[in-house]
Parts: C-alpha cells; sequence; structure tokens
C-alpha cells in the first residue's frame, strides 16, 4: 500500500517508492529501496526532496515507527543567540520598517518593468530567519500589528516569517527554510500588477475588481519566472497560494496533494496574516479567534500542516486576550515552549469585580496557585483598546513601522 508523506516525516525503516517532483536523480533509486542508513537520509534533504510516496507493506510507516527511527537532525546555520522577548522586539521593529521599505521599493521597481535585486531578498529572509531563532515569538507578533494601509507591503514580511517558522517546526532542511521564507516574502508579488485603486480601496471589491484582484498569483509567477533566485518552490507558491485542500481554491482549483507541501504552508501563512490584520474594509480578528476560526473551515487547509502550524504560533498566540481560572483577564504575551496550554500571560483586569488589576505577568506553567486559560475574550466585550501595548511595551495607536 501506497502512502504519501512530506520529507519531515521521513523515518529510517521506511520503504521509499517514489520522489515526488524533487530535483534527486531517480535512475539512483528507480527500483525503490528500503531507508537503513543516515547516510542515505542525508543525501535525500541534500536532494531538497519535499514529500515522497512509501510503502507501508515494505517498510514501517509513521504510526509504527520505534523510538529510534527519528529522522537525522540537520543544524539550521542561523545564528542561535537567545534573546528575551523585550530585547528581540526593540530588534524586530528596526528589522520591520527596513523590510517594509525593501518590500515597498520592490514592488515600485516591479511596477517599472525593473529587475528584482535578488541579493536584498536573500538578507532580508536571513536576517529574519535569524530573529526568529533569537526569540520565536516577538517577530512574527510584531509584524501582526501593522497598519491598515502597510497591509500590501507588511503581509509579506509578516508570511516570510510565518513560513519560516513553519518549515523550522516542520522540521524541514535549511535549505527548505531559506525557500519557505523567500517563497513567503514573494507569494504576493504579483500584487505589483494590480492598480493600486484596487489594492487600497477602502470598502468593498465590486465583481470586476475581484476578479482583476484573483489574477495577482498568475502575474506573480510570470514575474519571477527565469530569475535562477527564485526556485520552482517560491514560483508554485505565489501561483497557488489560493488553493483550498477540496478543489474550490484559484486560479487552478487544485486539490489534496496536487497542491504541493509549500503551497500548503502559503495557504495557511497567508489567511492567518490576513484575518489577523487590519484592512481597508475589515478590522482584525485576534490572534486566537483566528486560530479558533481557521480550524473550523474543513477542506480548506492540509489539517496535519494547520496542525504544525498552531504548535508554532500557538492556541493561544503572543496578543490574544484570554480569561484564567482565578477570574483575571490578559493578554498572552509569550508563548512556553512545550506546552500549548501554559504560555504566559500579562494580567491587568479582574472579571470578578470588573476593575483594572497591577499588571503582573503569570506563567501557567509554573503558577502558584495553579491557574488555567478557561476562555478566549473579545477586547471590544471589555471596552479594551490598543491592548497589544501590554506586551509589545510600544506606544498605543500608531504605526511602530514608518
Amino acid at each position: 500500500m501506497l502512502k504519501q508523506i512530506a520529507i519531515s516525516e521521513l523515518r529510517l525503516g521506511m520503504y521509499i517508492h517514489e520522489f515526488c517532483g524533487s530535483g534527486i536523480h531517480h535512475s539512483l533509486w528507480k527500483n525503490g529501496f528500503l531507508l537503513q542508513s543516515e547516510q542515505d537520509l542525508q543525501r535525500i534533504y541534500d536532494a531538497e526532496v519535499i514529500e515522497l510516496w512509501i510503502n507501508i507493506r515494505r517498510g514501517i510507516d509513521m504510526d509504527t515507527c520505534a523510538v529510534n527511527t527519528q529522522p537525522v537532525s540537520i543544524p539550521d546555520s542561523q545564528a542561535t543567540t537567545v534573546a528575551t522577548m523585550a530585547e528581540e522586539i526593540s530588534h524586530a521593529v528596526t528589522l520591520c520598517m527596513q523590510s517594509k521599505a525593501a518590500i515597498k521599493r520592490m514592488f515600485a521597481d516591479l511596477r517599472m518593468g525593473r529587475v528584482i535585486e535578488t541579493g536584498q531578498v536573500t538578507e532580508l529572509v536571513t536576517r529574519i530567519s535569524e530573529s526568529l531563532q533569537r526569540h520565536p515569538d516577538a517577530f512574527i507578533s510584531l509584524a501582526r500589528l501593522k497598519a491598515s494601509d502597510e497591509y500590501t507591503y507588511m503581509h509579506s514580511v509578516a508570511v516570510c516569517a510565518l513560513m519560516i517558522a513553519l518549515a523550522r517546526g516542520m522540521k524541514l532542511p535549511p535549505q527548505l527554510i531559506q525557500d519557505a521564507g523567500v517563497a513567503g516574502l514573494m507569494h504576493d508579488v504579483g500584487k505589483a500588477a494590480i492598480p493600486v485603486a484596487i489594492l487600497n480601496k477602502p470598502g468593498k471589491l465590486c465583481d470586476d475588481e475581484f476578479e482583476t484582484m484573483r489574477g495577482h498569483p498568475e502575474a506573480g509567477a510570470h514575474m519571477l519566472h527565469g530569475n535562477p533566485l527564485f526556485s520552482a518552490r517560491v514560483l508554485d507558491v505565489c501561483l497557488h497560494h489560493h488553493e483550498k485542500f477540496d478543489g474550490s481554491g484559484y486560479p487552478h482549483k487544485l486539490s489534496g496533494s496536487q497542491i504541493t507541501l509549500f503551497a500548503r504552508m502559503g495557504a495557511i501563512c497567508d489567511v492567518y496574516d490576513a484575518v489577523t490584520s487590519d484592512r481597508p474594509y475589515k478590522s482584525a480578528w485576534g490572534p486566537a479567534e483566528a486560530i479558533h476560526r481557521m480550524a473550523a473551515w474543513k477542506g480548506h487547509f492540509d489539517e496535519k500542516i494547520f496542525q504544525a502550524f498552531v504548535k508554532c504560533v500557538g492556541i493561544y498566540p503572543v496578543g490574544a486576550l484570554v480569561r484564567l481560572e482565578s477570574g483575571r483577564i490578559g493578554v498572552v504575551c509569550e508563548q512556553h515552549e512545550k506546552s500549548l496550554l501554559t504560555p504566559k500571560v500579562m494580567v491587568f483586569y479582574s472579571a470578578i469585580t470588573e476593575q483594572t488589576i497591577p499588571l503582573c505577568v503569570v506563567n501557567l506553567a509554573m503558577a502558584l496557585p495553579p491557574d488555567r486559560i478557561i476562555s478566549r475574550e473579545c477586547p471590544a466585550r471589555w471596552g479594551f483598546r490598543d491592548i497589544d501595548h501590554l506586551w509589545s511595551g510600544l506606544s498605543a495607536g500608531k504605526s511602530h513601522f514608518d
């Protein structure tokens, strides 16, 4: 029986039947083989394979993997210095400003028919990746705080960071992590071909405008085609990040395994940042509300990849307003490295007395007496405004990326 898996699921003891669209020389493996050596596994990683078919009758399946059949650990070459949340936010503000300016120039160059400065793309992705390694929450959480008129440019920056985090969480090899970041940064580049009046329209698009907007994936793939910096994976994310797992997306109505691993990843990262961002015509959802709603969209996303995404950003991502069992209300300010249910929460209000209380960070993994999250809360329900300044330490009510 054949089964398609992602490279992150490959284990010693599996029987490899066929590789999917990789750069590997298929003649080396044409008869299939049982994966028994770490050297062969390393060669597959080096060949940048993304997906493959295994025969679970001739080798082990994911469900029967033993403890000692873990994938080879391939070190990420990025910086490994650890920073506190506050330290990395200060770095991330500058990096967000520089990234926004770079993407803005890139879009302007594309509109004028100029060639993209590819070295700048690589440098940006590397710097964003280094920020995520110093602290996994800071840059991703900060990029969400874009103003509505910054969306076109900052969305690309945010999706880049989300793609890197997701690829790293899925234990993809370093080159594929870098490629995921480039794909995220460039996924909406086709919007450079869309009239600015449509991109920035404050109201709902009419049918003709919406149809024009739907042309941006093909426009983006066309812009990047032939540029040696951008791999086939990057072009594919440009073209197919609006496909849905059930086949109801666009532009080609692909479904299931017809959609590549990277495009399935891109679809999740794109939607999460879109719905958690203020837009000219729509207010942002809270990050926890977004995770909850996206989980309910059956057929929209690859469920396994969505679960991996939730592990990266959290069930209660940074910035989520939550109520604790103790009656205190606060904002999630940092994730726990190993537990999705025990983040750090900055409490500031009592739902029992309906009064503010002294600011206090509660580490739910170590709280004494024990406390836990019992619900997501809507800031509007309590009349709270600009609560993101509590966890970020930045001033409320302004753009931080100008």
